[in-house]
């Protein structure tokens, strides 16, 4: 449980990252806005844990291991890609296709990114 829990602490920290930056990056007030920008996607990241769950659960695998690039990070990825991109439509905020690429693009590293660097730190140990 503890594993799952700092899994989910790390995925929501580098979600936050990604907002910061995309705030920064447009001149907007990162610090006083980025519950604006995040919302959307801490809920796409909530769905995404979910998606993960079932997909882990469905593939047949023994037990769920939230540090695995597959399924885990890939599903966790596109659910914070896909629910934050809807969760911003009915918020009435933007998501321009550039957008979405970009977001698509940063999100995979930082969700899927650390995962496989966490497997090949212990895979080396």
């Amino acid at each position: 449980m503890r594993t799952v829990l700092t899994a989910v602490v790390v995925d929501l920290v580098l979600v936050a990252v990604f907002c910061a930056i995309g705030r920064r990056s447009h001149d907007e007030a990162v610090l006083t806005g980025l519950l604006e920008t995040l919302w959307p996607f801490a809920v796409g990241l909530a769905l995404g844990w979910a998606l993960a769950v079932l997909v882990s659960r469905l593939s047949g695998r023994a037990a769920f291991v939230p540090t695995a690039v597959w399924p885990t990070g890939v599903a966790v990825w596109a659910g914070t890609l896909a629910g934050g991109m809807i969760v911003r439509v009915i918020a009435g905020q933007g998501t321009a296709f550039s957008f979405i690429i970009v977001a698509g693009t940063v999100l995979a590293v930082f969700l899927i990114g650390w995962r496989a660097v966490f497997a090949l730190a212990t895979r080396s140990r």
